[in-house]
């Protein structure tokens, strides 16, 4: 039984750690896309809808750091829920719900204008961490295959 508890508790962590990593390299791509995306000459449709696509990528990975025991399909059920809420509370318009909107966290977390075409890049987006999640976990399963059978050689 010892030899069990270990492992349940060791994989949601590394799985959570490297959906953590993941997070925060899909972080740096939406920022330096929104702060570089015009200097660089990138269209405004790739810089509004990727921005949202990597949002959406985002948050599924942080809903998988957060329960990391759930399936994809379940966190990619979460994250969108979240996506459909977030992007209907921007019809929502109180003064310190708009207030918060006007600065720079409030933009990137909640946005600021209504638009329909925000959900097809957030399915798209949580589509791209669904794909990201399952290439990081076929790594995972690749690396420790490659490990175990060279520790059966020795």
């Amino acid at each position: 039984m010892h030899g069990t508890q270990p492992d349940k508790l060791v994989a949601p962590l590394r799985t959570s750690l490297v959906r953590a990593v993941l997070a925060l390299v899909v972080i740096a791509c939406g920022l330096s896309l929104r702060w570089y995306g015009f200097p660089l000459g990138l269209p405004a449709f790739v810089v509004k809808y990727g921005g949202s696509l990597l949002w959406a990528t985002m948050v599924f990975l942080l809903v998988g750091v957060l329960l990391p025991r759930r399936t994809r399909t379940q966190i990619a059920a979460i994250a969108a829920v979240i996506a459909v809420v977030v992007e209907f509370s921007r019809l929502v318009h109180v003064p310190w719900l708009d207030a918060f909107r006007l600065t720079t966290a409030g933009a990137l977390l909640l946005g600021r204008i209504f638009s329909l075409w925000n959900l097809l890049a957030y399915a798209v987006g949580i589509v791209i961490g669904v794909g990201l999640d399952r290439l990081a976990d076929m790594h995972r399963v690749s690396t420790l295959n490659s490990q175990t059978a060279g520790s059966t050689r020795e």
